[in-house]
């Protein structure tokens, strides 16, 4: 079902990594995206049957809708472990333990742009994140630090906040590049200061530059056991880390096992854009709508061969392969569409429609549909 070749075989990664999703909190960050507490819930099932491993439920002090989500996420008995999200502010950790939310990052900016920005010296941050993480451990919550805009923190005080929230308790860390800026060795590099404290990293990273699966897999190399995600991507600015293509390369080019059921994250990518109303790239990796569709006669030339013109079979994501016709067509199209559609065709009629199909893709500008395709072959 992979069909890449030998030549990643020798970066191959023996690695063990999960998946925290985080599209119902950081993924609804997206601008003009609103989900409601139902439409949360179903979300969340579909993100548990698909193998991930932890969801973020949300924020419950952001809204009655967020505190509602959390709240049906928490109850609702899926496989996922359930996690919420806090700053390192003592009323957001009350209301994780009222909701009976088990574990939670809590989160602090760590970064001086940040801290200036708030207002806030280095030494008070410090004693809110000892005060918040200490708090919800004696309340029996597993916390993971999140220490925002790390990426952009000076040494010292990024070791300092991490420190000091383990001190307090937490039995995790989080690397987060907040603003996507951190090159994937950059990234690999901040892994590795904070796996040298010997508690699992999970790395948090955003797509600004582009980089966000290349930075995640070298999270991975450099030791990370959690990577953070939303699906198709979505977050404010450029979006989160794609937690499909993240599963999709780990799994097809390094060998590592994602745990993911890539067809159930198709489906959900189709689904959570139809609830946020907003489409994706019809060429984007794993959930686009043209990967297995072939236009080009060149390629329909090679249609019955899958892996001479696919690096992984459609099976794998749950796709449909299909050809269809317009403007680059060739007379290959034209026979494997008028074989799926039940006509015989003499070779002079196949070169005659090929030339009228050709003509009204480019008056189109676009695809000739079966429906069209029909109408030519009747017109005789």
């Amino acid at each position: 079902m992979i069909w890449t070749g030998e030549v990643n075989r020798p970066h191959g990664l023996d690695a063990e990594i999960s998946f925290y999703d985080t599209t119902l909190r950081d993924g609804e960050q997206t601008v003009g995206v609103v989900l409601d507490p139902e439409q949360k819930l179903e979300l969340a099932r579909g993100l548990s049957e698909a193998g991930v491993q932890r969801i973020e439920a949300g924020f419950p002090r952001v809204s009655d809708d967020d505190w509602r989500a959390v709240e049906l996420i928490a109850s609702a008995g899926l496989d996922a472990e359930v996690w919420g999200f806090s700053r390192a502010v003592r009323a957001d950790v009350e209301a994780l333990v009222e909701l009976g939310v088990r574990a939670s990052v809590i989160e602090s900016p760590i970064s001086d742009l940040k801290l200036n920005a708030l207002g806030v010296p280095r030494e008070k941050m410090l004693g809110r994140i000892r005060d918040a993480v200490a708090y919800a451990v004696e309340n029996g919550i597993v916390v993971a630090f999140f220490g925002v805009d790390g990426s952009r923190a000076e040494p010292d005080f990024f070791r300092a906040a991490y420190e000091t929230a383990l001190e307090a308790g937490a039995s995790e860390a989080v690397v987060v590049d907040t603003l996507g800026i951190a090159s994937p060795e950059a990234a690999a590099d901040l892994v590795g200061r904070v796996a040298d404290l010997g508690v699992p990293v999970h790395w948090h990273g955003h797509n600004d530059f582009g980089l966000a699966t290349a930075a995640a897999v070298a999270a991975v190399k450099a030791g990370a056991r959690w990577i953070h995600g939303t699906l198709n991507g979505m977050g404010e600015r450029a979006g989160n880390a794609n937690i499909g293509e993240i599963a999709l390369a780990l799994q097809a080019l390094y060998g590592v096992d994602s745990r993911l059921d890539l067809a159930r994250i198709r489906t959900l990518s189709a689904r959570v854009r139809e609830l946020g109303g907003y489409e994706v790239e019809p060429y984007k990796p794993l959930v686009g709508q043209n990967l297995f569709r072939r236009e080009s006669g060149a390629v329909a030339s090679q249609f019955h061969d899958p892996p001479s013109i696919e690096p992984y079979s459609s099976e794998l994501v749950g796709a449909e392969r299909a050809i269809v016709l317009g403007k680059k067509s060739g007379i290959d199209s034209i026979r494997i569409k008028a074989r799926e559609l039940g006509l015989e065709l003499t070779e002079e009629r196949e070169r005659e429609l090929l030339a009228e199909v050709k003509r009204l893709g480019a008056e189109k500008r676009g695809l000739v549909g079966d429906d069209e395709f029909l109408r030519l072959a009747a017109s005789r």
